[in-house]
């Protein structure tokens, strides 16, 4: 059975960096961006996830490696 999209099922159209919580579902313990197989996210939402992971990074919210 396949798994529905997160975002799509809460409607959420706008993925915001400034969620953090929201991302960090979507990290593994090592703070890598999980793959869509694995989370069910669809292909449009996988790309605006990515892109919100990266500028939180970038901002400082999220880190680039965990320890």
């Amino acid at each position: 059975m396949k798994k529905q999209c997160y975002f799509a099922q809460n409607n959420i159209k706008h993925i915001d960096y400034k969620d953090v919580e929201l991302l960090k579902k979507f990290l593994n313990p090592h703070a890598r961006i999980m793959g869509k197989k694995k989370t069910g996210v669809d292909s449009i939402n996988q790309r605006k996830l990515a892109m919100a992971v990266k500028r939180a990074r970038f901002m400082g919210l999220l880190p680039f490696i965990a320890r």
